[in-house]
């Protein structure tokens, strides 16, 4: 052999890696576009029926300061310095202007500023949220992956008997029980209060423990249950039975085989559970004494606050195409199906 030959045996073909490295950025782009091809309509419809809803409902910033006694020119006065008496898609459309620049618009029950009471009480609500996605994330997969190896045994039964429980309690009723048993009880974590990670790692931790665990309930169970009964289903297939065959280990056909056909459910079940943690965590909030998203939400929407209303919903929206992307992502990344175009 000659030594031409040699390197032409020993050398890649040319262009491998950019044809790899070009599908990966095609499924990239493909994903971007379908998140921006969902977000853009969702976006408009939910913003424009808000508003269409608050100019039926009545709701303005005048009967809120003045009272319902105020009379109808001290009304048109106040609206009239909020710009509610110009037409309805002149003040959506500046409204829009506003939030692609990233103003949320002011208040009515205060005068502050929207983007500002958001960021305080998304900051609280994102810790939480996300460390009780950690937990579900972590717990669920074990739990999942023990009953699916340990299939119509007694584990099996033991973990699915488990999750089937938790997925039916209520998060506020979780948080009682941590609080009276683990603050109040045992003294090891605080009942209530958020401390930033600014001023400590192990005081903000030690805060948004037992409130990531009472939400985290609801996410274990659901990867438990997603995850286990995928794989169940990917031990069925025949490439399985082909690489028994071909003598493959029981660590390799799990991880090279199993695992990767059988964690897209249990990963795209992920794809809303985080924008819901943060949203729904309002009675959680008011247990453990958290100002977060959830609960200015709440309050918000009770006090007829409808431009604050909308930044919640602008943000909720944000959130939710947010995740689902780094989801759809990670999902091209590591299911064969996702990679071969599937």
């Amino acid at each position: 052999m000659t030594t031409t030959e040699a390197a032409a045996t020993v050398l890649p073909r040319p262009g491998t890696a950019t044809v790899r490295t070009r599908r990966a950025l095609g499924r990239v782009l493909t994903t971007l576009a379908r998140s921006v091809a969902i977000f853009v309509p969702v976006f408009l419809v939910a913003t424009f029926v808000t508003f269409a809803m608050r100019s039926l409902s009545g709701l303005s910033p005048a009967r809120i300061q003045l009272g319902e006694n105020a009379t109808p020119e001290a009304i048109a006065r106040v609206e009239s310095q909020w710009g509610l008496d110009r037409p309805f898609l002149v003040q959506y459309a500046d409204w829009l202007g506003g939030v692609l620049h990233g103003q949320l618009g002011t208040s009515w029950t205060n005068g502050a500023d929207i983007s500002t009471l958001i960021g305080l009480g998304l900051g609280v609500s994102l810790s939480v949220a996300a460390f009780a996605l950690i937990i579900g994330v972590v717990v669920g997969f074990v739990l999942g992956t023990v009953a699916a190896l340990r299939h119509t045994t007694w584990i099996d039964r033991t973990i699915t008997a488990f999750v089937t429980v938790t997925s039916v309690m209520p998060a506020f009723v979780v948080g009682i029980v941590l609080v009276e048993v683990l603050a109040v009880g045992l003294h090891l974590f605080p009942s209530a209060g958020y401390v930033p990670a600014a001023q400590g790692f192990g005081p903000w931790l030690a805060h948004i423990t037992l409130p990531a665990l009472a939400l985290s309930f609801d996410v274990i169970a659901d990867v438990a249950r997603q995850l286990r009964g995928s794989l169940v289903s990917a031990y069925r297939e025949n490439y399985v039975t082909g690489a028994v065959v071909r003598g493959l280990s029981p660590r390799r056909i799990f991880f090279g085989h199993v695992l990767r056909n059988g964690i897209g459910p249990a990963l795209a079940t992920l794809g809303l559970k985080f924008p819901a943690l943060v949203g729904a965590s309002v009675v959680t909030e008011w247990i453990f004494g958290l100002q977060g998203f959830g609960r200015f939400a709440n309050d918000s929407a009770q006090s007829g606050d409808v431009p604050a209303v909308q930044g919640v919903l602008v943000v909720s929206i944000a959130l939710v195409v947010a995740f689902n992307l780094i989801v759809n992502l990670v999902l091209a990344r590591v299911t064969p199906a996702a990679q071969r175009g599937v």
